[in-house]
């Protein structure tokens, strides 16, 4: 039994003795960012910006690489299962980190015990958008109209449980205004409606609804963020039309296996925060409607359980109820 216990803590102090050295030489081989959506959208347009960059700065390639499925699940519980050693990561959204979460109760993984945050990267806001047939120019009239037809005004959904429509939720609790959402498989095939007039409105990200805003094809009524966005700047928040408080959005962030040792988490922070401070990339995000907002891997910690029970609660007000 002595020796067992002898062993057990020379063990214990060799890891201390080497974790040092092994972050100090970290990465030695290829890292892999996971998305756990299809090429083409918000966090896989996020990671193939921040990759080249990382990758230059870590003095190794970060391969992206697509794992969709299972709306996000997928990808992310293989990235929950890996070994913590900061060679894979996970390129995150809301829908994963915490809109999910909050949706689904029976998820392969805990978001909170089984990731270890290693910083924001963007933030897209969301904006209120109607067809122009719809008489209203600004909240306060969205809600009239809404209230005057008892919850019969037609909005699209892009998907239950989605950001899109937790937000939509939490926007008609805030309001006492009710709406009657349709779900849609996705984001484009809900604009696709509103834009034919088949629908009277839609909460969006600001990065999939911003070419019809500025065609005039459809109105946008308010953002969802304590600030105006900078790619609308003459649209009003919530919070200035008469919703205070009001602040929602599509968070991304990088997240990687619970239990990586701390100081390659910081290491890999510094690295992040450096690209994302790279006005090349700055661009790159403003280009799709996005703002660079870098985070420490604590600030991230917290903004996940913050916002994880804001969420839990909105599904509990609003009753939603789904199986994944």
């Amino acid at each position: 039994m002595t020796r067992t216990i002898a062993a057990a803590i020379a063990a214990a102090v060799l890891v201390c003795a080497v974790t040092p050295a092994a972050a100090q030489t970290y990465p030695t081989r290829p890292i892999r960012m996971i998305v756990p959506f299809a090429p083409g959208g918000n966090v896989d347009i996020n990671a193939r910006a921040v990759a080249p960059g990382l990758g230059q700065l870590l003095g190794q390639q970060v391969i992206v690489d697509n794992r969709a499925g299972a709306g996000g699940t997928i990808g992310t519980d293989t990235v929950a299962k890996s070994a913590p050693d900061g060679y894979t990561l996970l390129m995150a959204s809301s829908s994963i980190m915490t809109n999910g979460p909050a949706v689904y109760p029976k998820l392969p993984y805990d978001i909170v015990r089984d990731f270890a945050p290693v910083g924001r990267v963007a933030v897209v806001p969301l904006v209120i958008i109607v067809h122009p047939s719809l008489p209203a120019r600004n909240t306060g009239e969205l809600i009239a109209i809404a209230k005057a037809q008892g919850g019969k005004l037609v909005f699209a959904n892009a998907g239950v449980g989605t950001t899109n429509h937790l937000i939509a939720e939490l926007l008609m609790i805030r309001t006492g205004a009710r709406m009657t959402l349709i779900p849609y498989k996705g984001s484009a095939p809900a604009l696709i409606d509103l834009v034919a007039g088949h629908v009277y409105g839609h909460v969006d990200q600001i990065s999939s609804a911003l070419p019809y805003i500025k065609a005039g094809r459809i109105r946008a009524i308010a953002v969802t963020t304590a600030k105006r966005a900078m790619a609308l700047p003459e649209v009003p928040t919530l919070a200035e039309s008469g919703v205070p408080g009001f602040d929602a959005s599509t968070v991304t962030g990088v997240l990687a296996p619970a239990r990586m040792p701390r100081d390659v988490v910081q290491k890999l922070n510094i690295a992040l925060g450096q690209v994302l401070a790279q006005a090349a990339v700055k661009e790159r995000f403003a280009a799709v409607g996005a703002e660079v907002q870098p985070s420490s891997s604590d600030e991230l910690a917290t903004w996940i359980r913050d916002d994880l029970a804001v969420w839990v609660n909105v599904v509990k007000q609003a009753g939603i109820k789904v199986e994944l």
